[in-house]
């Protein structure tokens, strides 16, 4: 109809009567298209403190044909020249500027206008809309006027507009560096929530393929750009699947720097990009690896139950194997409490007690703990007259006495300083064994005196002790002297203390297995006999008043002169070849090693007073090659040098961590104990644990001051379910992967892990894809996601949840 009309102005002779008419409806038409033109709803790009953004692929939809050539990567590679109209291409590196820059300026929003989409085709509309941005208000009152066959010199004149645009925006947005990578903190949630968010499965690691997430906001879809001033303090925030918000645990910021990889090199965290349109090439790429990243996903997708075993909540499977333990031939040898792995880890979950809660903070800890967290009381029953542990309402409480200290841990600790001064709680004495631990109260105390006490016991009929300790924030580990070596090297304690430790020492040698872990002795008994033979001196014995025992500590020889001159070998020296360093599953042998008397080599000198031997790189590793290739000492300067870094610039203020709540930390690949050296001025322990396939590098970290064991992460660790608020895996899980089933280990660090907790992994991209899709599996929160290059850094917290379904552990059932 209106063709019509126009085709009549234009050709046709008629009356004058039908003229007029056909003037006056033709000019009607006029004013009521220049109205539709002008009221269109137009929404100019400005600068803004927050940006919103639609959807990836609503956005793509308001991309008209013309402004594909503004954006058309011939090449189809994110590096490839831009083309231009007129032919020519200039790559992003030399207008100063990326892809995403080009982006926001050019951010339009589709209008709602329902009479302008029946007047005109979905291309008309995109194109005119992208023709209005780029125009100030007098151009757009002028387009108004403008013919339908112009349409085409507008749309050059957009393109041209929009890429200077383009530069100008490009060119201040440089000055805040690019910013390509991505990080993800997800608040943290309210104590004893079951739940966990669920987040994006096709999340994108690379960097080259980083662009930013677009949010749908409303129905209107105003998109407006970001100040680039601000892209340092906040977050984007999005919502493709779910919403990433800042952390709110301490007021902590984004703009932190986080590191990957186990060498000395620290990424630097960049925000993400503000103002940033991806590309089709970009947009392609990132949907193929989203894809990718989403069929991963299906793959390592778990499938979890409960571990239905005897020991219910406290299951440990190589302490539980009770298969094997019903078979071995004899228990005298205490083999009946040492590892008996299954031949297939677990891969099921451990419950929790019924009434479990969040554990009760250090330092009230020490003094009390939630009786539902470990809901046992035959040690209060036995050991309440010796200050052990009460019941006390709905806690536990530890009055802090024990067999050889009723009257508390704290006068026994200075009984023992007085008795010999040299001993230096703190400074000359740093690392200290605790045998037959009980609840651990001598080593929860000493933490007063900056002393360390790796403590043990068995798993017997002294109900649940370690335990005890563990959820007290006491060290703690579950071992016994039995057939095989500790999992320790060799002279690396200070002092190594028995208060009534049970152990039968002049039986099979017992008293040759422990006295080669330490300088000093301490016992609640006199071995004259024995240590005389082994050429250990009697420092001093004494009485104490108050609580009506005595002590007798005796000092390990510091040369070999005594051995030489004994009438007879026996306690027998062992061979050269034997290694006494040598300590996963080997099994003991009574005799004694030499000492150790050239200058050069370990344990022939006192380590450094603490707390200088943290820094100080130990004497004997002058001639020796650091585990990254530098000379030793350099290494390990260089290593303490990053883990500062790391510690203090992300992990203490990027994760959405409340440190105040954390008391046992493990790091499951430690090396040189770097990240527990940087982790010292916090009310924390590191459990430091040196992998049996990675280098033997536990001795260091004795030597400064640190504890730690050795271990394989194909096996279940010696602990309790529930034991450590944070678990640190620098690089472990792929290198472990190659040996043992993934899926088993991350089910081992849920039995360690306490609900609330945090495991922090270091590792490849490929390793994080697959921990992030176990963990999510889990029902655990993912708090963070970085990555660079092929390096990624993932947070996530352990919550609440267990399966209902139940698997049966044949093995574990008595």
């Amino acid at each position: 109809m209106a063709t019509g009309k126009y085709s009549r102005v234009d050709g046709r002779k008629s009356s004058s009567y039908c003229s007029i008419a056909t003037i006056v409806v033709f000019v009607i038409f006029c004013l009521v298209g220049i109205w539709m033109f002008m009221s269109s709803s137009i929404v100019p790009v400005k600068n803004s403190e927050f940006l919103s953004m639609e959807t990836g692929n609503e956005v793509k939809q308001t991309l008209s044909k013309s402004d594909s050539k503004q954006f058309d990567d011939t090449s189809g590679d994110l590096s490839g020249a831009e083309t231009r109209d007129d032919g020519s291409s200039q790559s992003s590196k030399e207008l100063g500027i990326t892809n995403e820059d080009n982006l926001l300026d050019n951010l339009v929003v589709e209008s709602n206008n329902e009479e302008k989409e029946s007047q005109n085709s979905a291309e008309k509309n995109l194109e005119e809309n992208h023709a209005n941005e780029s125009f100030d208000e007098k151009t757009e009152s002028e387009s108004g006027q403008k013919m339908v066959d112009e349409d085409d010199g507008k749309d050059r004149e957009t393109n041209s507009r929009d890429r200077e645009s383009n530069l100008e925006t490009g060119e201040a947005e440089n000055e805040g560096g690019e910013m390509k990578n991505k990080l993800h903190t997800e608040s943290e949630e309210s104590s004893g929530e079951n739940g966990s968010e669920s987040v994006e499965s096709g999340k994108n690691y690379g960097v080259d393929g980083t662009a930013d997430k677009l949010k749908h906001v409303g129905k209107e879809a105003n998109l407006t750009e970001e100040k680039n001033g601000k892209n340092q303090d906040e977050h984007l925030e999005l919502s493709a699947d779910h919403n990433i918000v800042e952390s709110k645990e301490n007021n902590q910021a984004s703009n932190e720097i986080l590191p990957a990889g186990a060498q000395s090199e620290i990424l630097t965290e960049t925000t993400t990009q503000n103002g940033a349109w991806s590309t089709q090439a970009v947009e392609s790429q990132n949907e193929k690896k989203s894809q990718q990243s989403s069929t991963s996903s299906k793959n390592n997708d778990h499938h979890w139950k409960l571990c239905k075993s005897t020991a219910g909540p406290d299951y440990i499977p190589c302490l539980d194997n009770w298969q094997v333990i019903r078979k071995l031939p004899s228990t005298m040898h205490y083999e009946h409490r040492e590892r008996h792995c299954p031949d297939e880890a677990p891969t099921c979950l451990v419950p929790l007690p019924e009434g479990y809660k969040r554990s009760v903070k250090w330092p009230k800890s020490r003094d009390k703990i939630w009786y539902y967290n470990v809901p046992h009381t035959k040690l209060a029953e036995v050991k309440g007259h010796q200050n052990w542990v009460k019941v006390t309402g709905e806690y536990l409480t530890f009055p802090g006495g024990g067999t050889q200290f009723v009257n508390g841990a704290l006068h026994y600790i200075n009984f023992i300083q007085e008795s010999v001064p040299e001993i230096a709680w703190g400074k000359r004495t740093r690392v200290v064994l605790d045998v037959g631990c009980g609840v651990a109260s001598f080593g929860g105390y000493l933490f007063e005196r900056n002393v360390l006490a790796m403590s043990f016991a068995p798993k017997d009929e002294h109900e649940a002790q370690v335990q005890f300790a563990l959820e007290r924030g006491i060290p703690a580990i579950l071992n016994v002297m039995g057939t095989k070596r500790l999992p320790f090297p060799s002279s690396v304690f200070d002092l190594v203390h028995c208060a009534r430790c049970r152990v039968p020492w002049h039986v099979e040698g017992r008293a040759l297995k422990m006295l080669a872990f330490g300088k000093l002795l301490l016992l609640m008994a006199e071995m004259s006999r024995l240590t005389k033979s082994m050429c250990w001196e009697l420092v001093v014995v004494k009485k104490d008043k108050l609580n009506n025992v005595g002590a007798a500590i005796y000092r390990k020889p510091t040369s070999n002169d005594c051995y030489n001159k004994r009438s007879r070998n026996a306690p027998p020296l062992c061979e050269e070849s034997d290694d006494p360093n040598a300590a996963w599953d080997v099994p003991l042998q009574a005799c004694m090693h030499k000492v150790p008397v050239d200058s050069t080599k370990r344990g022939s000198l006192w380590p450094a007073q603490w707390p200088e031997r943290l820094e100080k790189p130990p004497y004997w590793l002058n001639s020796q090659v650091g585990v990254y290739g530098k000379a030793a000492q350099s290494d390990l300067t260089a290593d303490y040098s990053h883990w500062k870094k790391v510690v203090s610039q992300s992990y203490l203020s990027g994760m959405g961590i409340d440190w105040s709540s954390v008391r046992n930390v493990m790091d499951t690949k430690a090396i040189y104990g770097g990240f527990a050296a940087a982790l010292k001025d916090l009310k924390v322990w590191v459990m430091n644990v040196v992998p049996i396939d990675s280098p033997d590098t536990l001795p260091i970290i004795y030597e400064r001051g640190l504890f730690g064991m050795y271990h394989d992460w194909c096996e279940s660790f010696n602990t309790y379910p529930r034991t450590y608020d944070v678990v640190h895996a620098d690089h472990l899980f792929s290198s472990i992967k190659k040996r043992c089933k993934l899926v088993a280990v991350i089910a081992e660090v849920d039995r360690i892990l306490r609900p609330e907790g945090k495991l922090i992994i270091r590792d490849n991209l490929e390793t994080i894809s697959e921990v992030e899709s176990m963990a999510k599996s889990l029902q655990w929160e993912i708090r963070m996601i970085y990555s660079k290059d092929n390096e990624g850094l993932l947070c996530v917290r352990k919550t609440f949840w267990r399966p209902t379904e139940e698997e049966p552990i044949k093995s574990a059932i008595v």
